[in-house]
Formats: structure tokens, sequence, C-alpha cells
């Protein structure tokens, strides 16, 4: 069972982080969808005994680790003496090497844009798609000062806006990972699964997804297969996927987002790809539930509850809250 770092009480917080060793660890950020500000998608994840990181998306930042230190999740973090910043700010600007960015949403993106004034310089990836609408929509001079290197001058050149080519392998600067973008439907927009690799083992983050038969597109079959070989030899060792609403949301009002039974179908897709069993027991980390302001059962319960009841591929489904570590 998936355990949050915090009970694991090990000395130092990224040697918590173990790819090469253990598998993968995430610190979750930013755990939901929608209208909750300050607590929006964004999981940071590091290499073993490696403190440089990178997160995929950014929808909340200061505020996902400064939930996360109150846990204890940095305890282990030593800034320099001659450091100016606090643990907080240390992790921000000398731990977290650049971000991963699945799509130009405001609640994928808002940490990133509030905290470029005091962030330091480090690159931002994504399909062109993508940084083509972070340079335009937001790196304006009109939304916000533009902290990027193109655009309406005069260039700030905090961020670096790096493309990547679509399923092709990129070295993420500054630390010991590889990432490959695969594209998603979402509703209209280009979104993004992100495989995160270190060694011989690898997670997979997804951004927004419609399922396949609502989209009307092949994207989500498409990253399976390219992944299935990686789930026989067991080195995915996890999956961050979005499941924004419960199944009784309508197909029309999906807005380019999974429910349980959608998951749960397209799971068993992926292991058709990989084999009878080839799932069992994979921590599948569930993203992006939306935040409800009615009464009565959490969203996160309904869905929970709703994914373990359909659950044939067997895997071990993982509801997050902000400031907790997963080790995998």
């Amino acid at each position: 069972m998936a355990q949050p770092l915090s009970r694991l009480r090990l000395p130092h917080c990224f040697r918590l982080l173990r790819m090469q060793m253990v598998g993968s660890t995430s610190v979750t950020l930013g755990a939901r969808g929608g209208i909750e500000d300050g607590n929006l998608s964004a999981f940071m994840v590091a290499p073993a005994g490696d403190p440089r990181a990178v997160t995929c998306d950014a929808g909340s930042l200061v505020n996902g680790l400064r939930v996360a230190d109150a846990k204890g999740v940095f305890d282990g973090v030593r800034v320099p003496e001659d450091s100016p910043y606090t643990r907080i700010g240390y992790v921000l600007t000398e731990q977290i090497k650049g971000y991963l960015i699945t799509h130009a949403h405001m609640d994928h993106l808002a940490g990133l844009v509030i905290a470029s004034p005091d962030d330091s310089n480090k690159p931002i990836y994504a399909l062109a798609s993508v940084n083509e609408r972070i340079q335009r929509n937001y790196f304006n001079w009109e939304a916000w000062p533009n902290f990027g290197t193109a655009g309406k001058e005069p260039h700030l050149k905090k961020y670096e806006l790096r493309d990547l080519p679509a399923g092709e392998k990129t070295m993420i600067d500054g630390t010991a990972m590889q990432v490959t973008a695969f594209p998603l439907s979402h509703s209209g927009v280009e979104s993004t699964a992100f495989l995160i690799e270190s060694g011989d083992n690898a997670l997979l983050c997804f951004g927004d997804t419609g399922p396949d038969t609502v989209e009307k597109t092949t994207r989500m079959r498409d990253v399976w297969a390219a992944v299935a070989e990686r789930v026989k030899q067991k080195q995915l060792r996890a999956i961050i996927i979005e499941v924004s609403y419960t199944n009784t949301q309508p197909d029309g009002f999906l807005f380019g987002h999974l429910t349980p039974n959608y998951l749960i179908a397209s799971l068993q897709e992926l292991e058709a790809m990989a084999g009878p069993g080839s799932l069992t027991d994979l921590p599948v980390v569930i993203s992006h539930i939306k935040y409800s302001l009615k009464k009565g059962e959490t969203p996160q319960e309904t869905i929970l509850r709703e994914l373990q009841a359909a659950n044939s591929p067997e895997v071990r489904f993982i509801v997050p809250e902000q400031g907790q570590a997963w080790q995998f």
C-alpha cells in the first residue's frame, strides 16, 4: 500500500523520490481541479537522492509547497546559510528545475504565473501549441508581464518556453530525468500526457483528457500503446490521471474530462495491450477531482467508491491530498 511520506520518517524528503531504486514518488502540490483556488493540479517529481525536481503542471506552487512543508515533507531540506531564501523559497528557486505544462488552462498554470516574479530562471516544457498559448495569453504585458523570451517586448527572459516534439524523448535540463510528450484531446484543446523517466523506471502524468469515444480520437489509446511494453516489464511505476466527475455526469457535459467508468474502460484497454494481470496493484493516482460546494458525500468519496466497485484491472487507486508525498 502506498504511504504518505510523512509516515515513513526517513531523513531527507528527496531521498524518498526513488525512481532509480524503489520506484516513483510525487509530492502533491495541488490535488484538485475546478474552483478550489490554491489547490490546483501540480505534482513534483525527482529521482532518488537527487533534489533536482520537475513539476507536472503548476496550478499551485507556493501554496502547495507551503502545505507540504507544514506536513513535514521538506523537513530534511537544508537551506545553505548564505541563501536568502526560506525553505519554501529554496525549494521553489533552487530545487525545482523546470515545469512540464500539459495545457494552458488556468487551473494547471496559475501557480507558475503568480510565482513568476520571485521564481528563478528555468525552462517551461510543453507541446508547441501549449507554449504558444502561454506566451500569447499570459506573458503578454496585459494579463501578466512577459517573463518569456518571445512575444511582446520587453522580454524579461525568466522562462524559456521549450517546445517538445510529440513522441520524442527529451532531457530535462539540470536533472537526471527525461520526458516524452503525448498529445491528448481535451474538448477541442490540445492537452498532454508526460512520460517522465529515470533509469529503467517511469511515471506517467496525464493532463486533462476526455475519453476517446467522446472526443472521437485515439489519443488515450495511443498513449497506452506507447507505454504497454513498460507495463509488461514492470517499469511503469505509477500513473497520475484525472477523473473530474462522477458517473452521473452526462457525456455532453464532460468538457473533455473522465468519469470512473471511462477511466476503467481505458485501463482495460491498456491491460489488453500489456497482457492479463499486467496492471495488478499498479498505483493510479486520481487527480483533478472537481471541488464541490454541495452538501453530502464529497466527489472524492464518490469517485473512489465508483472506481473501486468496477476495478477489474485490480489497480491500486489513490486519491491524494495537497501536501502529501507518495512513494510507489
